[in-house]
């Protein structure tokens, strides 16, 4: 059943909020939704959080102006990307932030890793997401196998960053046994573990810059490794929800030259079930407030609407989203 709570609900838990409207129209019940995201340093928190604030930025409630829409919204700190999907697909959030890839192996089925969801249904795309592989200063570790008998986090279950670093482990033959340590850290924990000389390295799914990555780099001299060899080639020619990317040079302190790596695109996803009018709302605020959103954080500097409705998405779009896009000429 979706998280879609009535009026009497609300009041009860002393929530407030004008009536959702379709169009101008008042509708019957009030809504509140919540956004799966990430862990709290990271950029999939900020995105969620960021719609939430763009939702409530355009409610009339107590304003003269605004959109009567009655919603609602949360963004908690969540596993990351194949947990929110799974967590979407089970009624238990209305919308989350979720890797390209992921996105694309749930609704395809392809994939044991992530929660198979034929109703997953596309909204927009968010920021490019270089997978960076970060190496303790002195690790030695300069490519992949590199990390083979040092001790590595591989991230906690339900990351995008767990399946990506094990869809790498495999392609490079390896096992969690090749690591002489392989720890479940999130991602708030595994830069001061690299650098309490806890772990000597871990792979990180994540915009850029991120704060995260500079209490590694910035904070203990932390490198970033080129992931570039035969086997990240092939991951991107046989896989369209993977790209090579860059990690320009200055971007932290130990980031002389520019970075070679792969990545996929954050997308913001929800379910087939979710009203239409819901879908269409949460769009709109996020769209009529780019320049708003934009300036949140440096990795959403370039976000065009025109990209945001078609890079990375793999599932269908959701009747709401495709709504406003074709109102805006968009599609």
């Amino acid at each position: 059943m979706r998280k879609l709570i009535p009026t009497t609900a609300l009041a009860a838990a002393a929530l407030v909020g004008a009536s959702l409207v379709a169009g101008g129209a008042a509708a019957q019940e009030k809504t509140f939704i919540s956004i799966g995201t990430g862990g709290p340093t990271g950029v999939y928190f900020v995105v969620g959080n960021s719609v939430c604030r763009m939702v409530h930025k355009e409610a009339a409630e107590g304003r003269k102006k605004g959109r009567k829409h009655g919603i609602r919204c949360a963004a908690p700190s969540t596993g990351g990307s194949t947990y929110n999907i799974g967590q979407i697909c089970a009624g238990e959030l209305e919308f989350g932030v979720a890797q390209s890839d992921w996105q694309f192996h749930a609704v395809n089925g392809s994939s044991e890793k992530v929660t198979n969801c034929p109703g997953l249904r596309a909204v927009f795309s968010a920021h490019p997401e270089p997978f960076h592989l970060i190496a303790a200063d002195g690790s030695g570790i300069e490519s992949f196998t590199g990390a083979k008998g040092k001790r590595m986090n591989i991230g906690n279950p339900g990351s995008g960053q767990r399946g990506t670093t094990e869809v790498l482990m495999e392609g490079h033959g390896m096992s969690a046994d090749d690591f002489a340590v392989a720890t479940e850290l999130t991602s708030s924990e595994q830069s001061q573990a690299l650098c309490d000389g806890k772990i000597d390295a871990y792979g990180y799914t994540v915009g850029v810059p991120n704060s995260g990555v500079a209490v590694a780099t910035d904070g203990c001299g932390a490198h970033i490794v080129n992931l570039n060899s035969d086997v990240e080639k092939k991951l991107v020619a046989d896989n369209p929800y993977y790209a090579f990317a860059t990690i320009p040079a200055g971007t932290y302190k130990t980031t002389a030259e520019d970075v070679t790596t792969f990545g996929v695109m954050a997308t913001f996803v929800t379910h087939e079930n979710v009203p239409e009018q819901v879908v269409y709302e949460v769009t709109r605020a996020v769209m009529e407030n780019l320049d708003d959103f934009r300036s949140l954080h440096p990795a959403f500097a370039n976000l065009d609407p025109a990209k945001m409705m078609m890079d990375g998405l793999s599932a269908p779009l959701h009747p709401g989203a495709e709504k406003y896009y074709k109102e805006k000429g968009l599609k």
